[in-house]
């Protein structure tokens, strides 16, 4: 049986057909890379995996981490990098992705493959503050989703080391000041596991691959399926994707968009960037976002591509589309594209102004509208 399923521009295993078997991140970037979007190249482990995984205590199937070594070697080949190498090392991230959506639920782990003397190479490559910063946000991911750490406890560090300095922002640690966060981090992994943080990049992306079905059953997950009546998926898959990084200066960032406006249902590109920043940092509410028109000011030409990427989607899918983005030293990246949420009222619109458009007939319009939507337009609404 095949558990593992490539994508790159230049080979794709699967498609958007089997999302019951990639979930919906790996499935939209098996799409992706089969029309041409640029998508950093990776693999998807099917959820097939996951339920064997619950099933036989927690244990993969027989030959499962061959493939993964396999695809990884693909990897290798594809990018002139190699895992675990002290001259040009590959760091790939691991990340959820069930066939239907479910927002902010599950795990994520980035900078997988970052260690003691990985981190020196990388900063060779692109700079001691870059490859310090993503080292510090591997072990917090690592530290947090993996063991099970507080989330709070490294961010006390991270804020008494700011607090020294005065200053506010990240962005304002130098070099330096991210060496100490890095080795107050591995401080802290010691004294809450008794043990240090994993140096062997196969054992971290072992591990990171483990929380991550892991998360399938956590409580948050658990409430969510139950709380939208979704409860016929075989588990999560887990992606394993090439790093882009979106916090390598001011040529780079990271964002996330919507085709179309979700609250109200305008034909409107809709969404948020930070410059300088990695995945997380759009969301965690460390910083205060940009609008996505700003890209439009300071980078007109990914603004153009953004645009154009978009309305491709949305012709392909034929569907409003949630997308996610990174920006690495002036080269557009897409990390994820999957059906849109939408308020009642956006999707009434949507609906209608699809079926003016020419994307979708009436019957796909009126199956688009649930019958609770229509329920919700019944009650009074505070619009802020």
């Amino acid at each position: 049986m095949k558990y593992v399923y490539f994508f790159s521009k230049d080979q794709t295993d699967g498609n958007k057909e089997i999302k019951h078997l990639l979930g919906g991140k790996g499935a939209g970037l098996a799409e992706m890379a089969s029309i041409g979007i640029p998508v950093p190249p990776g693999f998807t482990i099917t959820t097939e995996v996951c339920k064997y995984f619950y099933e036989n205590d927690k244990h993969y199937p027989e030959g499962l981490m061959d493939e993964v070594r396999e695809n990884m070697k693909k990897l290798e080949e594809m990018t002139g990098k190699r895992f675990g190498d002290k001259e040009n090392p590959l760091l790939v991230s691991c990340r959820s992705g069930a066939a239907a959506s479910m927002p902010g639920m599950m795990d994520t782990v980035l900078n997988i493959g970052l260690n003691d003397e990985t981190v020196q190479a990388l900063a060779r490559l692109a700079g001691e503050r870059f490859a310090y910063d993503s080292y510090r946000r591997l072990l917090q991911m690592f530290g947090n989703v993996v063991i099970g750490m507080p989330r709070e406890k490294f961010e006390n560090i991270l804020n008494n080391i700011k607090n020294e300095k005065g200053v506010k922002q990240d962005i304002e640690l130098d070099a330096n000041d991210l060496k100490r966060v890095v080795e107050e981090y591995k401080n802290l992994y010691v004294h809450e596991t008794e043990k240090p943080f994993p140096q062997n990049p196969e054992e971290q992306i072992k591990l990171a691959t483990d929380a991550v079905f892991g998360s399938w059953n956590n409580k948050r997950a658990i409430a969510y399926r139950n709380l939208n009546k979704i409860n016929d998926l075989l588990g999560t898959a887990v992606s394993i994707q090439t790093m882009v990084f979106g916090n390598m200066g001011d040529d780079s960032g990271t964002g996330v968009a919507f085709t179309r406006n979700p609250s109200t249902g305008e034909k409107r590109f809709f969404g948020e960037l930070l410059f300088n920043a990695q995945g997380e940092d759009v969301v965690a509410g460390i910083r205060t976002p940009l609008h996505i028109e700003d890209l439009k000011e300071k980078m007109p030409n990914i603004y153009d591509e953004l645009t154009q990427i978009k309305d491709k989607l949305e012709q392909h899918y034929k569907d409003t589309q949630d997308i996610e983005f990174t920006i690495e030293n002036g080269k557009l990246y897409l990390l994820q594209t999957r059906k849109g949420k939408r308020t009642a009222k956006a999707a009434i619109r949507m609906a209608v102004e699809m079926v003016n458009e020419g994307l979708i007939d009436t019957r796909e319009a009126v199956k688009r509208v649930k019958p609770e939507q229509l329920d919700q337009l019944l009650h009074k609404t505070i619009y802020l």
